[in-house]
C-alpha cells in the first residue's frame, strides 16, 4: 500500500558551465521514500520541474535508491541568462505498475548558476582616437581609450590592462587607458604621431584588432620671422633679385607698437670687404676721372716693376700679404723726392691680429734715410691698433714746432683708406667717409743733409744706428692698390667712386613704400635699417629688400645674411623677442668670356710709305668678338640624351682694360723707328696709351669697340728702311687685369725695298684679300686665305721683270698711237681699251682707241686715262687680263664703237705694227 509521499530537500543550488548540460547540485538530487523496499510504493518513478520555458529536465537514475540527475536539454549561454530558479517534485511509482495512486514529494527550489566561458575578446568603443597637444609640454592625460568585452561574468567581462604596441614612441598608457607624453613633442621634429594601442580582459584575452591613436603636435606660437628660405641663388647679369619674396611676422598676438629690423649683407671675405672692380689701379683712376701722376707703389711683378717680385701675392685681385718678414724698396727715380705740401697717398689694406699693446710698430710706407742715420722723413704705419701717419718737414724757414703725427682708429678688415694731404691739415678718408684725426703731435722740423732716402713698403729701412743696415718693423696683414700722387689731392667724388661696391642690398620701387616706413643705408649699401609701427607694412617693405650686383663677372661664392629685429609693446617692460635669421646669397660663376681678335695678319708696303711721315697703319682692320659659349639643358631629355646636348655660342659685349701691342725679336730702335699714335684718338674715351721700344699699350676701361678704334689708328713709322725687312708684333688684349685675356694676335709686316714700289703697293692690294669672322658662331673658320697674302721673293722677281716689258711695249706702243694721229689726239682722251695679238713669228699689237662718252658716269674714267703713268698703265693692263685671254686667238678686226648720243658719227681706227 502506497502509505507515504516521496521526500527531497527544500533547496539545492546548482551550477552549469556555459556551453555545457550537466548541472552540479548541491546537495545532490535524491528522492527518498518510507514505502521502501516496497516495489512501486517505495521507489521513485520521476522528478518534475514546474516554471515555464525552464532549459532544464531532471531525470531519475535510480528508482530504487531515488538517485536523480538535473541537466540542460539544450547549451545555456550565460550572455544570455546568468541564472535560473524554479520547482522540482520527486514522484513515487504508485501502488502498481501503471503508477496509479502516485504521490509526490513537497515542492522543492533550485538555483542554478551558470558558469562563464572567456569566450569574448575586448573590442575597442572607437575605431580611432585622436587628440591634439601643444609642443613643449608634458600632460597627464592627452585621451583616454575605451575597451569593453561581452563576457558575461566579471573575471571576464572587465578590462584588466592596456598596452601600446608601436615602439619606440613617446608616449605611455595606464590599466585605465589614459595615454600621456614622456616627454616634450616638438612640432619642428614631428608633426603627428600614429600609434597602436591593444586591450587585456582579466582573462589576459586580447582585443583581436587593436586601435589607432593620431595624436597631432600643434606648434607652440613663437614670435618671428616665417615663410623665408635660408639659400637665395643669384646668377650674374640677373640685376635686383627679392631676397624674402613672401616673408612674414608672426607676433602671436603680442601687443606691438613698434618693430625695428637691420638687414645685414656681410662680404668682408670677398674681395677687398665687398664685390669691387678688380681692374688695375691706374685703369679704375682714368674711370672713375681721377687726377693724373698717380705713381702705383704695389704693381704687379713685371721686367719694369720688380720690386714687388718677391711678396706673397694673391694674383686675382692683386693683393700682396705681408706676414711681418717681407719689405720691399722702391727704387730710386719712382717717386720724386719733393711731393710738396699738397700729395695724396691710397691704399687698400686689411690689418692682421694684432700683436697687442707696446707692439712693435708695424709700417706701411716708409721713406727714412738710406745710410748713416735713422730719420724717418714721412711715414704711414699701424701701432697699437691706431693709423698713424708721420710727416716731418724739412728745416726751410723757422725752427718751430709743427705738426708731424696724425692718429686715427683703425679697423681690422679691409678698407679703402685716403690720405690726403695740404700741410698742416691731414684729411683720412676711410671707405669715403671723412675722419678726422683724434691727436696730432707737434715735432721739430729736420735739419738738411746731403743722406740719399730710402723710400719702402711693408717695412722701414733702418739705415743708421745698426751694424748692417736692415729692414724694420715689418707689417703684418695685406695691402693692396697703394698709390702716392705728388702735388695734388684727390676730390671726394672720385675717392668714393674708387671704393665703390658692386654689390649691395637695394629695395625694388621705393615710392610703394608705406608711409609709416623709415629706412636708411650705410654708404655701402651693405646695411638697411628699415622701422615702422605697423606689422603689415614691414612686412611689405622687407618683401621688397633685394640683392644687386652690377659686376658683369662678379665674385662666385656665398653671401651670408643676416636680419635682426627689435619689437616694442604697448606699456609693457616685457615684450615678445624675435630671434634673428641667417640666411645666404649665392653667387654663380659667370660664363667665361673667349676674346678673340682677328684682321689681316700678314702684309707688304713699299719701303717709302713707312718712310712717310704719316708712316703706315698696322690694324686696318683688326677685329675684336668676345663669346661665351652656354650648354643647352633640354628638360625633356633623358639619360641617353644628355651626349646630345647642344653648344650654343653667343656673341657678349663686356669692356677690356688693356691691349697690348708687343714688338716680337729686336726690340725697336728708337734713331730709325717707332709706334705712334695720335692723342686725338683717346679723347672722349676712359684711354690712355705708354709707349717703349718693346711696343705699345693701351689702358684703360672701355668697350671693345672703343678699343678697335683707337688700334686701327696705330702706325708703324721706320725711317731707316734700309736695314729692316720686315717687322712683327703681336696684339693681346685683356678684361679684368688678366682674369681673361685674348688669343694672341700676331702680324708680320714685309718692307719692299724696289724702284717699282708703286707697282708692288698695288699688286699687294689685288693679292691680298683677307678673310674675316663672318659670324662668331664659326671662329675656326676665321682666317685661311690671309697666309698666302705675300708672293715670295723669286716669284717677286719674276712678276716685275715681265710686268716691266709688257709696260715698256705698252708705252712704245701708246706713243707711236699719238705720233701717227696726231689730228685725232684731242677726241680720244677718253678710255681706251687695249687689244694686243701675239701671234708665233713677231709680236703685234693692235690698239682700238674707243670714242668719248658723254655720259657723266663716265667722266672720271675719261680724266683718269688723259694721263697715262705706269701705275694707272699697270691697272689698265690688270683690267683687261681677260678680254685679251679672250681675243688672243682671234683675227684682227675692227671694233666699232658707238657713241652715247646718236648724233654723232661712228668712228672706226685700226693701228698696227709689227
Amino acid at each position: 500500500v502506497n502509505k507515504h509521499k516521496p521526500w527531497i530537500e527544500t533547496s539545492y543550488h546548482g551550477i552549469i558551465t556555459e556551453n555545457n548540460d550537466t548541472v552540479i547540485l548541491d546537495p545532490p538530487l535524491v528522492a527518498l521514500d518510507k514505502d521502501a523496499p516496497v516495489p512501486f510504493a517505495g521507489e521513485i518513478c520521476a522528478f518534475k520541474i514546474h516554471g515555464q520555458e525552464t532549459p532544464f529536465e531532471a531525470v531519475v537514475l535510480n528508482k530504487t535508491s531515488g538517485e536523480g540527475r538535473l541537466r540542460a536539454k539544450s547549451p545555456i549561454d550565460c550572455e544570455l541568462q546568468k541564472e535560473y530558479t524554479f520547482i522540482i517534485q520527486a514522484y513515487d511509482c504508485g501502488s502498481g505498475p501503471g503508477g496509479t495512486n502516485w504521490k509526490k514529494s513537497h515542492k522543492a527550489v533550485v538555483h542554478i548558476q551558470v558558469k562563464d566561458v572567456n569566450e569574448f575578446s575586448p573590442a575597442f568603443k572607437e575605431s580611432v582616437y585622436k587628440a591634439t597637444v601643444t609642443e613643449g609640454k608634458i600632460y597627464d592625460s592627452i585621451l583616454q581609450v575605451e575597451a569593453i568585452d561581452e563576457d558575461c561574468s566579471p573575471q571576464y567581462s572587465q578590462i584588466c590592462n592596456y598596452e601600446i604596441v608601436t615602439t619606440d614612441v613617446p608616449f605611455a598608457i595606464d590599466r585605465n587607458g589614459n595615454i600621456r607624453n614622456t616627454e616634450k613633442l616638438s612640432y619642428d621634429k614631428q608633426h603627428q604621431y600614429e600609434i597602436m594601442v591593444t586591450a587585456f580582459d582579466c582573462g589576459q584575452k586580447h582585443a583581436t584588432e587593436d586601435v589607432l591613436v593620431r595624436v597631432n603636435v600643434k606648434p607652440v606660437c613663437k614670435p618671428g620671422w616665417q615663410d623665408w628660405n635660408k639659400r637665395i641663388e643669384y646668377r650674374p647679369g640677373s640685376g635686383s633679385i627679392p631676397l624674402f619674396p613672401s616673408i612674414h611676422l608672426e607676433t602671436c598676438d603680442g601687443p606691438v607698437s613698434s618693430i625695428h629690423t637691420t638687414i645685414e649683407l656681410q662680404t668682408n671675405y670677398i674681395g677687398k670687404g665687398c664685390d669691387r672692380e678688380t681692374y688695375s689701379e691706374k685703369s679704375l683712376q682714368k674711370l672713375c676721372g681721377a687726377s693724373s701722376g698717380a705713381i702705383d707703389l704695389l704693381p704687379s711683378p713685371s721686367t719694369t716693376t720688380n720690386w714687388t717680385a718677391g711678396l706673397l701675392m694673391d694674383s686675382n685681385d692683386i693683393i700682396f700679404k705681408f706676414d711681418g718678414k717681407q719689405g720691399a724698396k722702391i727704387p730710386d727715380g719712382i717717386v720724386p723726392k719733393n711731393l710738396t705740401d699738397q700729395f695724396t697717398i691710397t691704399l687698400w689694406m686689411k690689418h692682421g691680429p694684432s700683436p697687442g699693446l707696446r707692439a712693435e710698430k708695424e709700417t706701411i710706407l716708409c721713406n727714412s734715410d738710406k745710410t748713416e742715420m735713422n730719420r724717418h722723413h714721412y711715414a704711414l704705419y699701424v701701432h697699437n691698433c691706431r693709423l698713424v701717419f708721420l710727416l716731418r718737414k724739412d728745416f726751410d724757414q723757422a725752427d718751430t714746432f709743427r705738426p708731424a703725427e696724425f692718429h686715427w682708429k683703425l679697423d681690422q678688415e679691409w678698407h679703402y683708406y685716403v690720405v690726403n694731404v695740404e700741410f698742416p691739415v691731414v684729411t683720412l678718408y676711410m671707405d669715403g667717409t671723412t675722419y678726422e684725426p683724434y691727436l696730432v703731435t707737434n715735432d721739430w722740423p729736420i735739419h738738411p743733409s746731403h743722406i740719399a732716402m730710402q723710400l719702402t713698403v711693408g717695412a722701414c729701412w733702418q739705415g743708421g744706428e745698426v751694424t748692417k743696415p736692415r729692414f724694420a718693423q715689418y707689417f703684418h696683414g695685406s695691402l693692396a692698390s697703394l698709390t702716392i700722387r705728388p702735388g695734388k689731392i684727390e676730390s671726394q667724388k672720385v675717392i668714393s667712386c674708387l671704393q665703390a661696391c658692386k654689390e649691395g642690398l637695394d629695395i625694388n620701387s621705393l615710392e610703394s613704400l608705406g608711409q609709416g616706413i623709415k629706412y636708411h643705408f650705410n654708404p655701402s649699401q651693405s646695411v638697411l635699417v628699415m622701422e615702422g609701427d605697423d606689422i603689415e607694412n614691414i612686412n611689405q617693405a622687407l618683401r621688397k629688400v633685394s640683392y644687386i650686383n652690377s659686376r658683369q663677372f662678379p665674385t662666385a661664392g656665398v653671401r651670408r645674411l643676416k636680419v635682426s629685429s627689435k619689437v616694442q609693446c604697448f606699456g609693457e617692460d616685457v615684450c615678445i623677442s624675435i630671434p634673428d635669421i641667417d640666411a645666404y646669397v649665392m653667387v654663380f660663376q659667370a660664363n667665361e668670356p673667349k676674346i678673340t681678335i682677328t684682321g689681316m695678319d700678314h702684309f707688304a708696303r713699299p719701303a717709302a710709305q713707312f718712310e712717310s711721315e704719316r708712316g703706315v697703319i698696322l690694324l686696318p682692320d683688326i677685329r675684336i668678338v668676345s663669346t661665351v659659349t652656354k650648354m643647352e639643358h633640354p628638360v625633356d631629355l633623358g639619360e641617353h640624351d644628355r651626349a646630345n646636348k647642344q653648344v650654343v655660342v653667343e656673341e657678349m659685349l663686356h669692356n677690356l682694360d688693356f691691349c697690348d701691342v708687343l714688338v716680337i725679336g729686336a726690340e725697336l730702335d728708337p734713331e730709325q723707328e717707332c709706334l705712334e699714335l695720335d692723342h686725338g684718338e683717346l679723347q672722349g674715351k676712359h684711354l690712355d696709351a705708354t709707349n717703349s721700344t718693346a711696343g705699345y699699350s693701351i689702358y684703360g676701361v672701355d668697350s671693345m669697340f672703343s678699343y678697335e678704334q683707337v688700334l686701327r689708328q696705330l702706325r708703324y713709322r721706320n725711317w731707316g728702311t734700309s736695314a729692316t725687312s720686315d717687322r712683327k708684333f703681336r696684339v693681346k688684349c685683356s678684361e679684368l687685369n688678366g682674369r681673361y685675356t685674348s688669343n694672341e694676335f700676331n702680324l708680320e709686316v714685309n718692307i719692299l725695298h724696289s724702284s717699282n714700289s708703286n707697282f708692288m703697293d698695288h699688286v699687294n692690294h689685288m693679292i691680298v684679300q683677307p678673310q674675316f669672322l663672318q659670324s662668331v658662331q664659326h671662329p675656326e673658320g676665321s682666317v685661311s686665305a690671309v697666309h698666302n697674302s705675300v708672293v715670295p721673293s723669286v716669284a717677286t722677281i719674276v712678276i716685275i721683270i715681265c710686268v716691266s716689258i709688257l709696260v715698256f711695249v705698252i708705252t712704245l706702243g701708246v706713243y707711236r698711237i699719238r705720233t701717227a694721229h696726231q689730228h685725232s689726239a684731242a677726241e680720244h682722251e677718253g678710255a681706251k681699251e687695249n687689244e694686243m695679238d701675239w701671234d708665233d713669228s713677231a709680236l703685234t699689237i693692235t690698239v682700238n682707241p674707243m670714242e668719248k662718252y658723254e655720259k657723266p658716269h663716265q667722266t672720271e674714267e675719261e680724266s683718269e686715262e688723259e694721263d697715262i703713268d705706269d701705275e694707272e698703265e699697270d691697272t689698265t693692263s690688270a683690267e683687261s687680263d681677260d678680254s685679251e685671254e679672250e681675243e688672243e686667238e682671234e683675227e684682227e678686226e675692227e671694233v666699232i664703237v658707238q657713241k652715247g648720243d646718236k648724233q654723232n658719227a661712228t668712228r672706226q681706227e685700226q693701228l698696227e705694227w709689227d
